[in-house]
């Protein structure tokens, strides 16, 4: 599993440059919308809580971390910081045109 080599955070999007030289960019709200945390989706049924139209249009990541060596963690705007993307799950939500294309072919 690829691990984050560089983490940027801009006004516009979080970039993550990968150690195997992929870049994946994603916009702030959709990424804040895709939260896997227990206050965004309920933990016995898996049902999410708050989906991306939940979110602040204008919400940004201002901060982030490495939990361990598997998952970034981010503080947004909205004060939001409890959940944990762990990086399957970051390249799994990569929106760049192979990615996209790579899950399409994907029954």
């Amino acid at each position: 599993m690829s691990e984050p080599k560089q983490v940027v955070l801009s006004p516009e999007s979080i970039r993550i440059t990968w150690d195997d030289g992929h870049h994946s960019e994603y916009a702030h709200r959709y990424l804040r919308g895709q939260c896997r945390c227990a206050g965004c989706v309920e933990e016995m049924t898996g049902r999410r809580r708050v989906h991306e139209k939940d979110v602040p249009e204008d919400v940004q990541a201002v901060d982030w971390m490495e939990m361990g060596r598997y998952a970034l963690r981010f503080l947004w705007t909205d004060l939001h910081e409890a959940g944990i993307y762990p990086y399957e799950m970051l390249r799994s939500l990569c929106q760049c045109p192979a990615c996209r294309s790579g899950r399409s072919a994907t029954p």
